[in-house]
């Protein structure tokens, strides 16, 4: 829309340019507020999930020399 108006206008003054960039911007910052949060909420439990994961590879680890030497 703002490259429609810029065209209509047929100007590239600062005047008709500025309201482009503000609506690009402001989508930015919309952006971006969502990304960075979601980011670290993903990093978050993504770690959580690897800490998990290892700590039940060696509860399986553990139980199954513990089955190893008992019952064999």
């Amino acid at each position: 829309m703002a490259f429609r108006d810029i065209g209509a206008s047929g100007s590239t003054s600062i005047v008709a340019v500025a309201p482009g960039i503000a609506e690009a911007l402001i989508n930015t910052a919309a952006g971006l507020g969502a990304a960075i949060p979601a980011l670290v909420a993903y990093n978050y439990f993504a770690n959580r999930i690897r800490r998990l994961r290892a700590g039940m590879e060696d509860f399986v680890l553990e139980f199954l020399n513990l089955a190893e030497r008992n019952f064999t």
